[in-house]
């Protein structure tokens, strides 16, 4: 996990210091959504469970590569405006779980260390970001492992609390985060953010009850 000089060149190095030291992770076996949980899911469970469904947007952005496709007012857009906890809740009605910040980054790598999971030069036709929209949930790409959206389209809430300098004593086998924090962690970057935001490696977080328009979830379990 994280970033190092070693791995992408000095040329390269913009990477945050929350990103470092680079170290190996050991993780058991997990399951993690093939694609991020759409309006039509979340709404299920807000139907089943009483809780509100925020302001979604009901087209894909005019960058989508096909527009056209998106159907039933935005029904197959990811999720957005949820809360660590509404996130943290839907997987807890679903069966499942948040995956960890380690989980969450072995999945969105692919298996390979490069700049994006597709190489070292960020590609439209492989992402969405810097646009002016979502993308319907699987409009791009799948990575190695089958995953999609895990660059762009909206960031995705991990379990974890953060902290800037939680690697410098993670432990190697199914890192969990701190015990305590004041913000979550979220991955992946957004249809708004540029190139670097799409890194697996890169961190950010928020506080947990914050909604964006940027920000949705996938779901994970354990074998």
């Amino acid at each position: 996990m994280g970033s190092s000089d070693a791995l992408y060149g000095p040329e390269l190095d913009e990477t945050g210091a929350d990103e470092k030291p680079r170290h190996r992770v050991f993780l058991d076996g997990f399951f993690i959504g093939k694609h991020e949980v759409t309006v039509a899911q979340y709404a299920r469970f807000c139907a089943e469970t009483g809780r509100t469904l925020h302001e979604q947007p009901t087209t894909a952005g005019p960058d989508h590569p096909n527009p056209l496709q998106s159907t039933s007012k935005g029904s197959d857009l990811p999720v957005v405006n949820v809360s660590w906890f509404d996130a943290q809740a839907y997987c807890e009605w679903a069966g499942m779980r948040l995956p960890t910040e380690a989980e969450w980054e072995k999945a969105a790598r692919g298996g390979v260390d490069t700049w994006y999971w597709w190489g070292d030069v960020a590609e439209h036709s492989r992402a969405n970001y810097d646009s002016e929209g979502l993308s319907p949930v699987g409009s791009y790409p799948p990575n190695q492992y089958g995953l999609h959206d895990t660059a762009g389209n909206v960031w995705e809430w991990c379990a974890d609390w953060y902290a800037e300098d939680y690697y410098a004593a993670s432990p190697e086998r199914n890192p969990q985060g701190p015990e305590s924090g004041k913000t979550k962690i979220h991955r992946g970057g957004s249809w708004m953010n540029y190139p670097y935001y799409l890194r697996p490696a890169i961190r950010y977080c928020s506080a947990p009850e914050r909604r964006s328009k940027l920000m949705g979830f996938r779901c994970a379990r354990s074998e």
